[in-house]
């Protein structure tokens, strides 16, 4: 009797070595495909005082609910020179965040009119707080983080863009 026992823990113990070296071996790395710039256009930003150029970017167009969903997430960096423009189906009041977006970004909001109508400046990676346009827009500009600064972006100034 002490022999059979003696063999099934044997082959209890066999058995559970077995599971337990096949569930470390099944542990696999999901490797992500890096998101590159597609240019699709082109954005200038004028002064509205003085109808001077302040910028030209080379941007994206997010149009489809994937796009507006997604964004920049994902993305390691990006050029001075580049930019998302979101073009939204209606003209209302539009929040974002920042949710597995890895760059900090300004969020221009764009009127209708094509004018700016507000900013969010200088939002963090990985920031889930909501940020709302507080008024009501078509659009939506995100840059790198800190050049609505240092382009002296205000309320009011006019924006062109062009499909590629």
């Amino acid at each position: 009797m002490m022999k059979k026992h003696s063999l099934l823990l044997l082959l209890f113990l066999s058995i559970s070595v077995f599971f337990v070296s096949c569930k470390e071996e099944t542990k696999k790395t999901i490797k992500t495909e890096k998101i590159s710039f597609t240019k699709e256009g082109t954005l200038t930003i004028y002064k509205a005082q003085t109808d001077s150029v302040l910028t030209n970017l080379d941007i994206e167009i997010a149009e489809t609910d994937y796009e507006t969903e997604t964004g920049l997430m994902y993305r390691k960096s990006m050029a001075k020179n580049h930019g998302m423009l979101f073009i939204f189906p209606d003209v209302r009041q539009h929040y974002f965040h920042m949710k597995n977006t890895e760059i900090g970004l300004d969020i221009v909001f764009i009127g209708e009119n094509m004018k700016i109508a507000s900013f969010q400046e200088n939002a963090q990676p990985f920031d889930e707080k909501t940020l709302p346009s507080q008024v009501p827009v078509k659009y939506a500009l995100e840059i790198n983080a800190g050049l609505a600064e240092e382009w002296l972006l205000e309320v009011g100034d006019r924006v062109e863009f062009t499909k590629d």
